[in-house]
């Protein structure tokens, strides 16, 4: 089971300019509605053809609207070698700004 990390520690990161990635499993529609600066878009059903788009020697975020797709989205790049972090709750539990 992939590590936790809460919205509003990635709110932190993002406001010290630490190094990360945020990748959004959410569809395009629900991205359309505003998504955290700087996130990478790949819907759920693309995240394993895409996996080449992605570094096993970085560690991901991983969001989704309420946390369902993120754990799923967990599970699949795991088991194919990636290292990531659940956002709890989603973007639900997002307060932020969006883009």
């Amino acid at each position: 089971m992939a590590k936790q990390i809460t919205p509003e520690e990635v709110a932190k990161r993002i406001q010290n300019s630490e190094e990360m990635t945020v990748i959004d499993v959410r569809e395009s529609s629900e991205v359309a509605t505003g998504k955290i600066p700087g996130a990478k878009h790949i819907p759920l059903g693309q995240l394993a053809l895409r996996k080449g788009e992605l570094d096993k020697n970085k560690t991901y975020i991983i969001t989704c609207q309420s946390g369902n797709r993120s754990k799923a989205a967990c599970g699949i790049l795991e088991a194919l070698g990636y290292k990531v972090v659940d956002m709890i709750g989603g973007m639900n539990n997002w307060s932020r700004e969006t883009v």
